[in-house]
């Protein structure tokens, strides 16, 4: 069974914890199993690369790495980090999820 995450594909998220703290986000990939999420233009580091196909120098790459999502907290629409909930939509009878501090809901 998956275990249910606050954090998902396409949220914008704030780092709370790390060298990357403070900094905000764009989610591009969630892993499930290790508790991990790639953000965009966070945690970077310098990979080195042989030369392939796709680029034919080789060199030294710049790329996101994976943070623990312990680390991380949804931003609201007012741009606020905020911790996630879990309603019942009174109009739509779904599951939807909302901030904790606003009470708005999180598309």
């Amino acid at each position: 069974m998956q275990t249910k995450l606050h954090i998902k594909k396409g949220d914008t998220v704030k780092v709370i914890a790390g060298n990357s703290r403070g900094m905000q986000g764009k989610v591009l990939v969630v892993n499930i199993k290790e508790n991990t999420a790639i953000v965009e233009g966070i945690n970077m580091v310098s990979k080195h690369t042989k030369p392939n196909a796709k680029n034919s120098q080789g060199g030294i790459v710049k790329q996101e790495a994976p943070v623990h999502i312990s680390n991380l907290m949804v931003v609201d629409a007012k741009g606020n980090a905020t911790r996630i909930g879990r309603q019942i939509d009174s109009k739509k009878e779904k599951l939807v999820r909302y901030s904790i501090k606003s009470g708005e809901v999180i598309k």
